[in-house]
This record gives C-alpha cells, sequence and structure tokens, in this order.
C-alpha cells in the first residue's frame, strides 16, 4: 500500500504514475540495506556468496541507466558514513587516516576509498577499477519522428552495439538524466527519471515476407521504436499536436507525450524549464534466478555492473584495522564500452587526479611528508591495480569458441584474463599476487584466455596501469551472451566475486610485505 504522503498527492494531481512512484519509495527504502548489512569484522573466506544474490537482482532491476547506478552507489556511500569530496572545492584539511570518501564526475563515475588508520604519505592504494556503463541505445537530440502510417517513433541512435537482433521485440523502458532550470531561483538542477512500464518496441517482419532478419537490417531505418499511435491524420478535421515549451525550446524537438510523462514524474508544470535530457531505452524485464536449482541469474546490462557492483560491496564490507596502512579504492567509469575516451572515462584523468589529490591532503598533516611527483611516483609503485570486467564463460552450444583450461565456468570464482598481446594488464607476478589472495580469501581463481583464432576485447586496465605506472591484473566474473540486452551469470557470481575483491582489499597490504619485507 502507497502511504499518502506529500509526494503521493502531488503526483495524484499531476498525474504521475502511483505504481511508478511506490517503486521509487521502494527503491529508496533499499537505498540503506547495503550499508545496514555491513559486518567487516567477518573475513572474505565466512562470506556466503548466496547472501548477496538478492541484492543484486534489486540493483540491476532498479538502476537501469549509468546516472542511477551512480546515484545508487553514491546514497549507499553516504548511508556507510563516506563523505563526498566535491571536484571544484579545495581537499586541504577534510581528509584523514581512518576516513571514508568519494568523489563523483559527470554524474556517471564514482571513485570511493577509505583511508587506513596508519596510513602514511607514499604508501600505496590498492585500487579496483570497472565500468557501468552498458550497451543502450539514446535519444537524439532531436527524438520527434513523423508519423508513419499511424505508428508514434522515437528517434534513438546506439550506443556502442546497441540495436542488435537481441534489441527486437524486447519490451523497452525509458530512464536517464533530466537537466531542469528553476525559473523561482534561476538554479539549474539535474534530475533522474525512469518510466516503469514497457513504452516502446522494435518491431521484427514476420517471416512471411521473405526477408532474412538476421546480420543485415540498417540501424537508422529498420531498427527504429515504436512508443505510440497516432491515426489521427486519417480524419480531415484533425490538427497534429502542438509542440510543447514555446518555439525554439528543447522540449518541442521531443514528442509531446513523452514530454508530458517525464514532466509528470518529476513534477514539472512549465514545459520550457526542461532544457535537455539524456533518455536511453533499456530493456524493463526484472533480473531474476533462473535454472532447476536457481543457479543462473538472467539480467540486462550485466556487462559491466557485475564486477562493478561485487567490488562496490567489497569496499562496504572491507576490514578496517588499526593497522591498516593503505588506502582501499574501488573507481567505476562510465563510456568504457566506447574508448573510454571522454573525461568520465578511463583514459580521462578522474582517477590519478582523484589519488594525487587525495595524497596530497594527507600529507599536508604530516610534518615529514613533502607533498610532490615524487610521493606520487612512490604512493603508485607501492600500488595494485585489479582491473575488472566481465569476461566470458565457458560455452555450451558453441564448444570451438572455448579453449581447454582457459573457459571458466559459472558459479565458482573470479577468472584471471591472460592476453599474449597486452589486451589485459595480467602477467606472471600480478597472477601470482592474486591467487594468494585467493588462497586468503578462501576463493577460487580460474583463467581465461581466447583462442589463437579470436578476437580479444578490452577493458579499463591497461590504460590505467600505463597512466600511473602501478602494478596490475585482470580479472572477471564470468557470463554467457555478453553485449546481448539479456545475458547470464552465475547465481552465486556476485557473492563469489564479492568474496575475492574483500579479499584483496583485506590482504593487499599483507600479501605486498611477502614480496617487499
Amino acid at each position: 500500500m502507497v502511504r499518502h504522503t506529500p509526494d503521493f498527492l502531488r503526483a495524484r494531481e499531476s498525474g504521475l504514475s502511483l505504481r511508478s512512484l511506490a517503486l521509487e519509495q521502494l527503491a529508496a527504502s533499499r537505498m540503506d540495506t547495503l550499508a545496514d548489512s555491513i559486518d567487516r569484522k567477518v573475513e572474505a573466506k565466512d562470506i556466503d556468496p548466496a547472501a548477496f544474490t538478492k541484492p543484486y537482482l534489486e540493483f540491476m532491476t532498479n538502476n537501469p541507466t549509468v546516472f542511477h547506478a551512480t546515484e545508487y552507489f553514491k546514497q549507499n556511500l553516504i548511508s556507510a558514513g563516506f563523505k563526498e569530496l566535491p571536484s571544484r572545492e579545495n581537499w586541504a584539511g577534510k581528509l584523514e587516516p581512518g576516513g571514508k570518501y568519494f568523489a563523483t564526475r559527470n554524474g556517471s563515475s564514482i571513485i570511493s576509498f577509505s583511508v587506513g588508520k596508519a596510513y602514511k604519505p607514499g604508501n600505496g592504494v590498492a585500487m579496483i577499477a570497472g565500468h557501468i556503463d552498458a550497451l543502450t541505445a539514446r535519444l537524439k537530440p532531436t527524438s520527434t519522428k513523423p508519423n508513419n502510417n499511424g505508428y508514434i517513433q522515437l528517434g534513438v541512435a546506439q550506443y556502442a552495439g546497441a540495436l542488435n537482433e537481441t534489441w527486437w521485440d524486447r519490451d523497452l523502458s525509458i530512464g536517464g538524466r533530466v537537466i531542469v532550470r528553476d525559473p523561482k531561483t534561476g538554479t539549474t538542477t539535474v534530475k533522474l527519471a525512469k518510466l516503469d512500464w514497457p513504452i516502446a518496441r522494435i518491431p521484427t517482419l514476420a517471416p512471411h515476407f521473405g526477408i532474412g532478419m538476421m546480420g543485415h537490417n540498417n540501424h537508422e531505418t529498420e531498427a527504429v521504436p515504436i512508443i505510440g499511435l497516432d491515426n489521427s491524420d486519417l480524419f480531415s478535421d484533425s490538427t497534429p499536436p502542438e509542440p510543447l515549451g514555446g518555439a525554439g525550446s528543447f522540449t518541442s524537438t521531443q514528442p509531446p507525450k513523452l514530454v508530458k510523462l517525464i514532466a509528470g514524474q518529476l513534477n514539472i508544470n512549465d514545459y520550457s524549464t526542461i532544457f535537455n535530457w539524456e533518455l536511453e531505452l533499456f530493456d524493463s524485464q526484472p533480473a531474476a534466478v533462473g535454472g532447476l536449482d536457481k543457479e543462473f541469474i538472467f539480467a540486462g546490462r550485466i556487462d559491466d555492473k557485475l564486477c562493478s557492483w561485487a567490488a562496490f560491496v567489497a569496499l562496504l564490507h572491507a576490514k578496517t584495522d588499526e593497522d591498516d596502512g593503505i588506502i582501499k579504492l574501488v573507481a567505476l567509469f562510465d563510456d568504457e564500452e566506447i574508448g573510454s575516451l571522454l573525461r568520465q572515462g578511463a583514459r580521462g584523468n578522474f582517477l590519478p587526479i582523484t589519488i594525487e589529490r587525495a595524497v596530497e591532503a594527507l600529507s599536508a598533516a604530516d610534518d615529514k611528508a613533502v607533498f610532490g611527483p615524487g610521493l606520487v611516483g612512490q604512493t603508485f609503485a607501492n600500488s595494485f591495480l585489479v582491473s575488472s570486467d566481465v569476461t566470458h564463460a565457458a560455452h555450451p552450444n558453441f564448444g570451438a569458441t572455448n579453449l581447454a583450461g582457459h573457459s571458466p565456468r559459472l558459479n565458482v570464482g573470479v577468472a584471471l584474463c591472460v592476453d599474449a598481446s597486452a589486451h589485459m594488464t595480467t602477467d606472471s607476478v600480478s597472477m601470482a599476487i592474486l591467487d594468494r589472495v585467493a588462497q586468503l580469501a578462501g576463493t577460487v581463481n580460474q583463467r581465461h584466455m581466447i583462442r589463437n583464432d579470436s578476437r580479444s576485447g578490452g577493458t579499463v586496465g591497461p590504460m590505467l596501469s600505463s597512466a600511473m605506472g602501478v602494478k596490475a591484473a585482470d580479472v572477471g566474473i564470468p557470463q554467457l551472451s555478453m553485449h546481448s540486452i539479456r545475458a547470464t551469470t552465475g547465481s552465486l557470481d556476485p557473492g563469489l566475486g564479492i568474496k575475492f575483491y574483500k579479499g584483496f582489499l583485506d590482504n593487499w597490504e599483507k600479501v605486498d610485505r611477502e614480496w617487499h619485507p
């Protein structure tokens, strides 16, 4: 039952879907569940992977876009006692050993870290890096399209490899961020929007027409979503709907019914105050467990909200002992699927500058530390990066793509990913280090490597490792159907990832001393 709060009453008056509001309230009530369940004294080897299946499903269902995912991480960090470090402000005097902090960029990338209570400037950073963007179809700047045989269609553009065949005949909804100006205060803000029912579909052509649907369709003309019907052109006295927001406004370039839906959800009455938006389509089917023993997870956007979520939860559960002398950090980036070239991507300076600014602020409180290139270089030399992205599980139907001894299985553990041509960062030293971490964490490290007649994908590992000069390895949680709109992983794999990542964060300092006493 929905409580009659002021938000509820405003929603009823504005025509906003009450079911949508109820879902938002439910999602908000779950924001602090991760913080509530934290027990940092638990050893990684004692974690039950099955305990994290349901929270992962809820995260995947409630946070379909990169903006929603970032906000989810941010709210959980605040609930766990992390303090935000705005990039536009001076960090001097704001950091101290034992503190927990986070910074965001573009509302789509986030870096969170905790400083050990025994930290000294120059000590290393145990860091995990992943990405939270996923293949999608984003609305074009002008998304209105002419009436087409009574169909209202939506102009979209593929992000990375979206609009492939797996997107056809799927129940698609829409969400993202909206740029809004308050006419009373003159301030401009960002609000998140998400419709809770399917509004779009990309219809296939029936096989009766003799035209094959696989592999050669035009994404511009044959993969255009339908979002409604308008047969008013059949009646001579009908007039097309007036564009909303006034001539020249952003909303005048968007489908009027969509504008009304988004404005209603955000309690916006003046459409001209919507300056812009970044909305995208997403598969609206909830994430679910499947299989005879519920041993699978079926979900959209597994790549890579799987490793990223597991690493984030591991940081929340990481131990905070009195003798911890390092920084424990998780960096989650946008734009990996399109090359990481933007400022919120891993090729930007977000991670190195965050570490440098943190070391600078921490050094100011230490009389023996002199901040400069030498101290930054020392920090990176003492650090280790786990680049984490999903990897390919052994396939049951395409055995020719599997490589014996190098194709990981579901519900077993993470895989150390190796590539002879350095598309991955893993080498013999980093493999030995992470196998030792797995030994301490009570987890199993599998191996992944592609066949010589296959093409390797890439990760954020090489670009980050080379930019900072840190030792690194690539680690992935296995999945089937990568880059499909719906993919499969094991129901224990999110929890197994948490076990390994927590084991790394908790034990990196110990393992490093075994190499450098």
